[in-house]
């Protein structure tokens, strides 16, 4: 809204060359906003800064929205809106649309979650998954076209063994059932028989060696069991996509076997165009940039010495279907941070062979590690990596004892309900709320909380606007959409009034949702939207203990109930967003 306007003012004063600079908006405690443009613009244009916020502030065109610009300190320019353009404003965003679609959608591609087949999914992928599915639900809502991508890990040299212990135990035996209900102690098993006859001619290892040849080759029984086991696992991950509530399906699972009959086509073309060469024995690309500790060139493996292909082959024919099958315009990998170089290598690779054009950005959205208490990656007593369905259960189990302790008024069907919403909500929430390259302490004491910047402290403030609409016989009426939104084809609108300060400052939060939105589009960080929602419901709190709702009388009182079903609507969407369902009762 005063961005461009702002932009348009520093081009006008100082020349286009000037127009994209960022105008720094900042919250003032003199005004609605601060902007700080002309500290940064000063020694660009050769001024001191407040004669260069002088020239913007003579260039704005501020009529019918701003009341007051002022300059003040070294430079900062300091803006009060008129009341009246935040009411039309206010009035004109009460329908609900999640702000402004994208001014030019895209066909993204996000890889993301990842797991193993015949692997237990842990904290580890927990990151991952929430922060994709986040990403993509935002993605959706400004307009553009998502492809959900689960690149997951089915081919290559375990499978061998896993087939083979598959085809030991028996397809009806209790321990193939592991594979859903367990599949760490499925691949431990497979694992240990493996390692014991290491060194027996016709033990197991030889035999599992032996399937990831036939499985490789086409070999009908074996690929009939590499299905099976393919198709146990997506029960596993489908349970719990089901209990974190994330978007995925099979229909989204594009893994690692997609690709294995296009990959000795792919090394030959990088082969023959020069980009790949012989580097003890194994074919190797050496993009530029790249150089290890000894200051030579790193190669990025692309076909071993022993004729196996590893993950940069996979990667790269990856990379190549999304630009060119996909038509992809964005394509991001939801991965750990550990893979950057790799990813990076990678994508300078498909650059080099023309298969990522400059047109097409790629983005690694690194994901930081979940700690423990100790300041340690988070793992069970036992060192193994936590089970991320105990984990959920967990927390589940931790937030049905506060509500069974609070609310026992409540059904069990509703206690229950609110338990699983409350828990889940948590865990997705603490993991959202941090910068997604950033290492964070996985505390249940704190996720649970009804203070601080928590999954629960949100979930609560839609909870409260709920019960003072239901209060007020209006509960239906705002869900219908037949408030402040407008109307439902008979009813007057409610016009929303600002005249208290702590409306107002409400309701200059609320028309920062759209650009909120915009602004996780475009720098990939979904914890701004938890920071809003945040501040969204610590800014309703204070308008709540400051502006009587339900004792207030006529117009006062319609209006005040009309903004609390705005607040609530965008709780309501924004926790959406992140994944988070919004619980009736709290």
């Amino acid at each position: 809204m005063v961005v461009p306007r702002v932009q348009a003012a520093i081009a006008s004063a100082f020349g286009e060359e000037y127009r994209g600079t960022d105008p720094v908006v900042r919250p003032s405690q003199f005004a609605d906003i601060q902007i700080n443009a002309a500290m940064a613009l000063a020694k660009k244009v050769g001024m001191p800064p407040r004669d260069a916020a002088a020239r913007i502030v003579d260039a704005l065109d501020l009529d019918g929205i701003c009341t007051a610009a002022e300059i003040s300190g070294p430079g900062f320019i300091n803006l009060t809106f008129d009341g009246t353009w935040i009411e039309e404003l206010l009035n004109a965003e009460s329908p609900g649309a999640p702000g402004v679609p994208a001014a030019e959608a895209q066909r993204v591609v996000v890889d993301y979650s990842s797991p193993n087949v015949a692997k237990e999914m842990h904290v580890g992928h927990l990151r991952t998954t929430v922060v994709g599915d986040s990403l993509v639900k935002v993605f959706e809502a400004l307009g553009d076209t998502v492809i959900r991508q689960n690149h997951i890990g089915d081919w290559g040299t375990p499978f061998g063994m896993l087939i083979e212990h598959w085809l030991e135990i028996g397809e009806d035996s209790p321990e193939a059932a592991l594979l859903v209900d367990d599949p760490s102690a499925f691949y431990q098993a497979a694992r240990a028989k493996f390692d014991a006859s290491a060194t027996d001619e016709d033990g197991f290892a030889t035999r599992a060696r032996l399937r990831v040849v036939a499985l490789q080759g086409g070999d009908a029984e074996t690929f009939a069991v590499w299905q099976r086991l393919v198709a146990q696992s997506k029960r596993y991950f489908n349970a719990i996509y089901s209990m974190l509530g994330i978007s995925l399906t099979d229909d989204h699972i594009a893994g690692e076997s997609s690709y294995d009959a296009h990959l000795a086509q792919l090394c030959q073309e990088l082969e023959d165009r020069g980009i790949a060469r012989i580097s003890d024995g194994a074919l190797c690309t050496f993009p530029a940039g790249f150089t290890g500790r000894d200051g030579l060139p790193m190669p990025l493996i692309i076909r071993k010495s022993d004729g196996g292909y590893g993950y940069g082959t996979t990667d790269l024919a990856t990379i190549r279907y999304r630009v060119r099958e996909l038509e992809a315009n964005r394509v991001l990998y939801v991965v750990g941070a550990p893979q950057n170089m790799h990813l990076r290598m990678v994508m300078a690779t498909a650059r080099d062979a023309g298969w990522l054009p400059d047109t097409v950005e790629a983005v690694h959205v690194q994901i930081g590690n979940v700690l423990g208490e100790d300041g340690k990656i988070l793992k069970s007593r036992s060192g193994a990596p936590v089970k991320l369905m105990a984990l959920l259960e967990e927390a589940v189990d931790r937030a049905r004892a506060v509500i069974d302790a609070s609310r026992p008024e409540l059904t069990e069907s509703e206690r229950a309900v609110t338990a699983r919403q409350v828990g889940i909500g948590a865990v997705k929430y603490a993991d959202l709320s941090v910068g997604h390259d950033t290492e964070y302490v996985f505390d249940f004491d704190r996720m649970l909380a009804l203070s601080g910047n928590t999954g629960p402290y949100v979930q609560y403030a839609a909870a409260r606007i709920r019960s003072i609409l239901r209060k007020a016989g209006v509960l239906e009426q705002h869900a219908a959409g037949t408030d402040a939104a407008g109307s439902d084809g008979g009813t007057p609108a409610t016009v929303i009034a600002v005249v208290e300060p702590a409306e107002r400052a409400l309701a200059l939060h609320l028309l920062e949702y759209g650009a909120t939105l915009h602004k996780v589009r475009e720098v990939l960080e979904p914890h701004r939207l938890c920071t809003y929602l945040f501040e969204l419901a610590q800014l309703f709190t204070s308008f709540y203990d400051q502006c009587p709702v339900l004792k207030s009388e006529d117009s006062v009182r319609e209006s005040r109930l009309a903004l609390c079903a705005l607040v609530l609507r965008r709780l309501s969407e924004g926790l959406d967003l992140l994944g988070i369902e919004t619980p009736e009762n709290m």
